[in-house]
């Protein structure tokens, strides 16, 4: 089949990835003029890194490079994600400096999607495709606050823009800099720009639990969050083994277990003595945010460098003797040459058109996808990245396979009015685990390896039992997914994986340790 895939980000990437494998003719369409979605050059801020160690954040047959460190920077990413589609001859099916501005469905028994782009030149075009794959990303579009008084701000000299716009620390350079946010990207940019600004306050409107990426200075919190045993202490919908005695007789363990991490926190940080202590237990972290610690913040807040302003929000921008200032809630005035604000993003897709948009969110806005992927009913339409996760990359990959085996036909569904409920009670439950804070149904941690398990469930393929096992304590490796492909184009119907020859045992590679290669089993192997 023609198949168009929206955004070259890490769910673009791998669909295309497996489609192409799966002998499908793949076009890739991304308006920026690289790979990597929010690492694109175009939206990377002053200090980006991952949140997840380098490990967690790779996908299963392309480790990042030894060289990397534990957090790469976001243009290590970017590199990353570029040697990765060459490395799968991805480069042939890109489009980039192109725009999707409409994508519309024929309607019919044929079913089929038109695609109209504009490139970089403005020049625009039509084309067909049999199925659509939209991974334009829930981190896509920025979202600014409207301030009041924004004009006379901006006529005073003051510039207002999102963290993804700001792009070099060297633009705030001797200016007086409110950051707005408290998430990792706030105090990412807020810890780069209080190197060179003369000053820089964080307004603060809530108070995230930060988590220190070296537990207690040495244990890496990937060993604590990052296994299955840390995701089983938040309780998912439908409980399983361990699972069922950590929030049934064990409940209070599991308690102790979670809070003691916000105690370190609040020891290791000096939180008390900063007065940046949040409000509720370390649990509600999955109401909100979960946040990696950024190296140096706290250090800065108390050297001064940086000043949190908790609990507050800016009214308004204003000019003051011709300088520009931000309102603050309590009434307080502060001098404000920049505003750089890391308030989310906006899920959207406005190539949509709308009748297929109200179709595709409920009265709420909330995206309504099964299995985070396929819409309820809009044929040929498919969904990937929008499962934001611990693992955004092994829940992307694993997503691409669906989709692979949902374009062969080879998922097995159940009704259309079953997979509507099931994506009703799945939102109804996000509602409750996170105090509706889930992104329009998109975010999905701490759920990330349920998501995971659901998704191969589908397909009748896992891998070994015993590598799962190890995964309750040691932290998920993504490599341990890496023969699942072959073994699922293996199965698809000759038609739709012909092109490409699927290696038998694919070749490990360098730096992954034995448990990460031990066999896959498919569900209805003798095995």
């Amino acid at each position: 089949m023609r198949i168009a895939i929206i955004g070259a980000g890490v769910a673009g990437l791998a669909t295309a990835k497996v489609l192409t494998q799966a002998g499908h003719e793949v076009q890739v369409f991304d308006r920026t003029p690289d790979v990597g979605g929010v690492w694109s050059r175009t939206r990377r801020y002053p200090g980006l890194t991952t949140q997840s160690p380098k490990a967690q954040y790779s996908l299963s047959d392309f480790p990042m490079p030894k060289e990397f460190p534990e957090w790469p920077s976001g243009e290590q990413v970017q590199a990353y994600l570029a040697a990765y589609a060459t490395a799968f001859g991805l480069d042939r099916t890109l489009r980039l400096r192109t725009e999707v501005t409409a994508a519309r469905p024929h309607g019919g028994a044929g079913g089929g999607w038109t695609v109209e782009t504009t490139d970089g030149a403005g020049r625009h075009s039509t084309e067909d495709f049999d199925q659509l794959v939209v991974a334009n990303g829930v981190f896509c579009e920025p979202t600014v606050p409207a301030y009041p008084g924004v004009e006379e701000f901006t006529a005073a000299g003051g510039r207002l823009c999102a963290a993804t716009e700001f792009h070099d620390a060297q633009e705030a350079r001797g200016s007086r800099v409110l950051v707005v946010g408290y998430g990792k990207s706030a105090c990412d940019v807020a810890v780069a720009i209080s190197e060179v600004a003369e000053s820089t306050d964080v307004i603060a409107r809530q108070l995230l639990w930060k988590v220190p990426r070296r537990i207690g200075g040495f244990l890496n919190f990937k060993m604590l969050l990052l296994t299955r045993m840390g995701e089983a202490l938040f309780r998912y919908r439908r409980l399983r083994g361990i699972e069922k005695f950590l929030h049934g007789p064990g409940n209070g363990v599991r308690r102790r277990m979670i809070d003691s991490i916000g105690s370190v926190s609040v020891r290791q940080f000096g939180l008390g003595r900063l007065a940046l202590v949040p409000r509720g237990s370390m649990e509600g972290i999955v109401r909100g945010a979960i946040g990696l610690a950024t190296e140096g913040f706290f250090e800065a807040v108390a050297d001064g460098g940086i000043e949190v302003r908790r609990d507050q929000t800016i009214t308004r921008l204003l000019a003051r003797n011709g300088k520009p200032f931000a309102q603050l809630a309590d009434g307080s005035t502060l001098p404000a040459d920049l505003v750089v604000c890391a308030t989310g993003f906006n899920q959207a897709v406005p190539f949509l058109p709308a009748p297929v948009r109200e179709r595709l969110l409920d009265e709420r806005g909330n995206f309504m996808l099964y299995r985070q992927i396929m819409p309820v009913d809009i044929p040929g339409l498919y969904f990937n990245g929008y499962n934001s996760s611990f693992f955004s990359p092994l829940n992307a990959e694993m997503a691409a396979l669906w989709i692979a085996a949902a374009v062969a036909r080879a998922v097995p569904l159940p009704s259309t009015e079953d997979v509507r409920q099931a994506v009703v009670d799945q939102l109804a439950f996000l509602d409750t685990a996170t105090d509706g804070h889930h992104c329009k149904g998109t975010k999905i941690i701490p759920y990330s390896m349920h998501n995971v398990d659901e998704v191969l469930g589908d397909l009748s393929l896992n891998i070994n039992v015993l590598v799962r096992a190890s995964h309750w304590l040691n932290p998920i490796n993504p490599a341990a997914y890496r023969r699942l492909t072959p073994a699922l184009l293996r199965r698809l119907p000759a038609d739709a994986s012909m092109a490409i020859p699927v290696p038998t045992t694919p070749p490990l590679p360098s730096g992954l340790d034995v448990a990460a290669d031990a066999p896959f089993i498919e569900k209805d192997s003798p095995r």
